[in-house]
């Protein structure tokens, strides 16, 4: 380990909840709860008001509206916070060339490496410094660990929440971690926790206690090993900057299970549209397709197909996807579908497959039939979707977002990021005068400085001072 607290813990402080109180100004020092607002939907991210409640991440959605129901349930906006994350990790990269992304709102970052600090003072200006420009670039907060090794800056960033900084100085690891739960410990979940409390061990000073041989004995060789390290505050891992994507995947959890096997079909078929679009959108291709089912009984199956060599082509992974769905049994309907390219490669091998059904170079739209046509015929429009959370823009309003919609209405309260709380209306959901819209910044840009007309010596001279 080092002797100086050079690695940082950054942890944005419950991120999309917080972006959403940012850019909505009605929801500032309010419950919000980020995440799936279906029946089988999950919290994403719940504010610390709303975490005062109870709610927590992972929760079920329902649990959720009865522990909170008077908060403010909002649809994720990824593109938003993703844009956002990109900006904090802009800033993460300028302070060390090691820089170790662990989410969109998380990352360690080695200062030592970019020569932004080696003793604790340095670090801890480091660390000052980095959470007065995140407020600064994005007006959100993040909560900032120091110490000498990775494990100990995520437990110090961890006690700073919310909107803090903590830094554990070399030689004081064991005292700080003794009294502590084994729950702080990583690797240590539930079942792990039980496992140890059963023994009769609460605490991380009473793992050290314990010894090795009991730990292995308890836990098995490689587990019992690497928690008896972690108690003593051993934790040599480097912080790595780069993470070698292994699989591109994309997935769907349905409100109602699915019977139909024609809809079944059709939905495979739009989740490997997804997922190629992800595919390319990183610049990658990928030999193997997998499908993954999970039944009415909670049971999953894994499918996949190795092709002879890498795509990024549509056609291919639908007629991949297509043929793993042929050996998986729907008839009891189905809750989740997923779709997932793995055996990446950053370059695609072109004529070793079967073109698609609908000819050379050519691929069907989803839902596309191949035979001519039919005569055009009037049908019943497609009921606009708004949903939760969601920006939209009024041509009399002007920008807003969509507080809920139903029974053919939306209500949107129109607001902006640097706004005071704005006020609400409610219109049908087909209203002409009302579309969707791009988020809007948190931060505005300050304002950009004139250039100067030409050289100094052809500006007109400043205006002398009055004289009294």
């Amino acid at each position: 380990m080092r002797s100086a607290p050079t690695i940082l813990h950054l942890d944005m402080d419950a991120f999309y909840a917080s972006v959403e109180q940012a850019s909505k100004p009605s929801l500032r020092g309010k419950a919000v709860i980020v995440g799936g607002l279906g029946p089988r939907g999950v919290v994403a991210t719940a504010s610390y008001e709303a975490r005062v409640l109870g709610v927590h991440s992972a929760m079920p959605m329902s649990q959720a509206r009865r522990l909170a129901p008077n908060a403010a349930y909002l649809v994720p906006r990824f593109a938003l916070y993703r844009s956002i994350s990109d900006q904090v990790m802009a800033l993460l990269r300028a302070l060390s060339p090691l820089v170790e992304p662990l989410s969109l709102d998380e990352a360690f970052v080695d200062l030592e490496a970019g020569g932004t600090a080696w003793d604790e003072r340095s670090a801890r200006l480091a660390g000052v410094k980095l959470r007065a420009d995140i407020r600064a670039v994005t007006g959100l907060t993040g909560s900032v660990g120091l110490a000498a090794s990775k494990m100990l800056a995520k437990i110090a960033s961890e006690q700073a929440k919310p909107d803090g900084l903590v830094v554990i100085e070399p030689g004081t690891e064991r005292a700080m971690l003794e009294p502590m739960p084994v729950r702080t410990l990583p690797g240590v979940g539930p079942a792990t926790g039980d496992h140890l409390r059963r023994a009769g061990i609460h605490t991380v000073g009473e793992i050290a206690e314990a010894g090795e041989d009991e730990l292995v004995r308890l836990l098995g060789k490689a587990h019992g090993h690497a928690l008896y390290a972690m108690a003593l505050a051993r934790d040599d891992r480097p912080v790595v900057a780069e993470r070698e994507t292994k699989s591109v995947s994309v997935e769907d959890t349905y409100d109602v299970d699915i019977h139909d096997r024609v809809r079944v079909g059709l939905e495979v078929q739009r989740l490997a549209d997804r997922c190629v679009r992800r595919l390319r959108g990183a610049g990658l291709s990928g030999r193997t397709i997998v499908l993954k089912v999970r039944r009415y009984d909670f049971s999953t199956l894994t499918r996949s197909e190795t092709l002879r060599g890498p795509t990024d082509d549509p056609a291919v992974v639908r007629e991949a996807a297509a043929r793993l769905l042929d050996s998986v049994d729907t008839t009891g309907g189905v809750r989740l579908l997923g779709v997932g390219v793995s055996g990446l490669a950053d370059y695609t091998q072109e004529d070793l497959f079967a073109q698609a059904a609908g000819g050379a170079g050519e691929e069907v739209a989803e839902g596309e039939e191949s035979e001519p046509a039919p005569e055009p015929r009037l049908e019943a429009p497609v009921e606009r979707r708004w949903p939760a959370g969601h920006d939209v823009r009024h041509t009399e309003y002007g920008h807003g977002w969509v507080q809920g919609s139903g029974l053919g209405r939306v209500t949107v309260r129109f607001e902006t990021p640097g706004s005071a709380p704005g006020r609400v209306k409610t219109f049908r959901v087909d209203d002409p005068a009302l579309e969707a819209a791009d988020p809007l910044p948190l931060v505005e840009a300050p304002p950009a400085l004139p250039e100067p007309m030409g050289p100094p010596e052809m500006l007109p001279p400043p205006p002398r001072p009055l004289e009294a």
